[in-house]
């Protein structure tokens, strides 16, 4: 059977990747998908939609609040599952833009559903449903979109190619967000009347229509390159519906037998992404409830801190094909870890802007870096299964963040605190990613492990 890996250094003489005959164009559009799905996190889980489910519209707030957070647990259990497959599926098709096209197509059509979720008590459960399909489906889109990044580009430009994506992401959701506040919410130029929360209703229209529109350029890029690249198709396998799961456990167990750089790095990856989310998804409240920030407030520095990150984002992947992906990992974690402490013992809110921008512009950096020191362990064949692998590790440890944040908060009687909680995780993360390459290799041994059950 012919090798599935890609060469451990780029020879000058070599032809690019296998899709890298999408050009400039592909790339363009790859950016610009991180910009579709940028909007699911920021408005309708974060600053809009979620924030409406939980407003005293559908009973009380501590109900309300109750039944989102196991929403977004089952979510959760749901994708750490599908992952894997999704992305052992889009290996053995070699068509990600499949894959792409129907959880993008599935969270476009959850989101705008999330239009008929009046503020009524007996609409909740739908609301919950439907925003936590949507973000599970987001996430599983992501898998494939993430697999796609090796063959878009080479070992030295990866770094560049994924801290753009992320910058766009920023950069596109920073419109996004101003677009709704002040186009839908305070009293927005679109005038739509407040009856029924019609404007905050419509966001999920529109929210819908942005991720379709700017997620289909990928989509059509991918589908030409790969009626181009036929030989990029595998052949699936039989042994029924537990099949592929047996055969990522199969690729597992060899990468622990003989190459354990790509399960450590998973492990590590794991634990300071959950560290990085924590970030955003702590920082509002720690602004308004510790620093006295009003919601306006909040809502200016979230813009300025999407932007701050995604010049971050920009330069490190600058740095990343310059230095490697682990000297850009460890230097924004350690940024995270002391911003975060001075955050903690400071008063203020000039000290909440300059520490907090300080935790956005490392933030950028670490989550693009991470995304390509994978895509660098990647062979052809192997993207899917090992991004998926990324998606479950990274939700097996989703609670570290929040348990320690919370407990910190417990131990100590103040929100504060908490801080202390993140910057413990993020710590951990950094000493988890001492033992790595700087300049990872590709993980050949995930080739073989494929090849072997191929031919098993």
């Amino acid at each position: 059977m012919e090798s599935t890996a890609r060469p451990a250094a780029v020879d000058p003489t070599v032809p690019p990747a296998p899709l890298s005959p999408a050009g400039p164009g592909a790339l363009r559009s790859w950016y610009l998908y991180d910009a579709a799905i940028s909007v699911i996190d920021a408005l309708m889980i974060t600053f809009v939609f979620g924030t409406y489910l939980t407003s005293g519209s559908f009973g009380s707030t501590e109900h309300a609040t109750q039944m989102l957070s196991r929403g977004t647990v089952v979510a959760a259990v749901m994708i750490a599952v599908a992952a894997p497959l999704i992305g052992w599926l889009s290996d053995r098709s070699g068509r990600r833009s499949t894959g792409i096209a129907v959880f993008t197509g599935i969270c476009a059509a959850c989101t705008a559903a999330c239009f008929l979720v009046r503020p009524e008590e007996q609409l909740l459960m739908l609301g919950v449903v439907l925003l936590s399909a949507a973000n599970a489906a987001k996430e599983l889109a992501v898998v494939d979109y993430y697999a796609t990044l090796p063959g878009l580009t080479s070992p030295e430009s990866i770094g560049r190619v994924s801290g753009r994506g992320w910058a766009v992401g920023y950069i596109f959701s920073i419109l996004a967000t101003a677009f709704v506040l002040f186009g839908f919410i305070t009293p927005g130029f679109v005038g739509l009347p407040t009856d029924e929360a019609l404007n905050v209703r419509a966001v999920a229209l529109f929210c819908a229509v942005w991720c379709v529109v700017l997620a289909v350029p990928l989509i059509v890029s991918l589908r030409r390159i790969e009626a181009r690249c036929p030989s990029r198709r595998a052949p699936g396998t039989g042994g029924g519906a537990l099949a592929p799961y047996r055969e990522i456990v199969r690729m597992v167990v060899h990468l622990w037998r003989t190459d354990r750089r790509a399960l450590h790095f998973l492990a590590a990856s794991a634990v300071f992404r959950d560290g990085l989310s924590a970030v955003f998804a702590f920082g509002g409240l720690i602004a308004a409830g510790t620093f006295g920030f009003s919601l306006t407030e909040v809502m200016i520095f979230a813009i300025a801190g999407n932007l701050i990150a995604g010049l971050g984002a920009l330069l490190g992947g600058q740095l990343d094909d310059r230095l490697g992906p682990k000297p850009v990992i460890v230097a924004a974690l350690a940024l995270v870890a002391v911003a975060g402490t001075a955050l903690m013992l400071l008063e203020g809110k000039g000290a909440f802007w300059v520490c907090g921008l300080a935790l956005c512009v490392a933030v950028g950096p670490a989550q693009a870096s991470s995304r390509s020191y994978l895509g660098r362990l990647t062979t052809e064949g192997t993207e899917g299964s090992l991004y998926g692998l990324y998606a479950t590790t990274g939700r097996a440890v989703s609670f570290l963040a929040p348990l320690l944040f919370g407990t910190a908060i417990g131990v100590f009687g103040e929100q504060r605190y908490g801080i202390l909680g993140i910057v413990a995780v993020v710590l951990l993360g950094l000493l988890m990613m001492i033992g790595l390459p700087t300049r990872p290799r590709p993980a050949v041994a995930a080739a073989e492990a494929v090849s072997t059950a191929h031919t098993a």
